[in-house]
């Protein structure tokens, strides 16, 4: 309960192509969001996200809450 709620990081703007890569194998991704298949987590207040190949392998790790550095 100590610690401090982690406030959103800003947007792009509309009409600019965000790229969003997989914390795990670098696979990229062009939008202005990640594919809907992709798995978002936050570790250590950082938002991190995994393509569909990397979160269904990992899938027992991730409903474990276990941190991505232990897989």
């Amino acid at each position: 309960m100590d610690e401090e709620t982690p406030h959103r990081t800003q947007q792009p703007a509309p009409g600019d192509a965000a790229l969003f890569s997989c914390a795990l194998c670098g696979t990229s991704a062009e939008g202005d969001a990640p594919p809907p298949t992709w798995l978002c987590s936050v570790e250590n207040g950082r938002r991190q996200y995994f393509c569909q190949t990397c979160a269904r392998t990992h899938i027992r790790a991730i409903e474990g809450r276990l941190d991505s550095a232990w897989w």
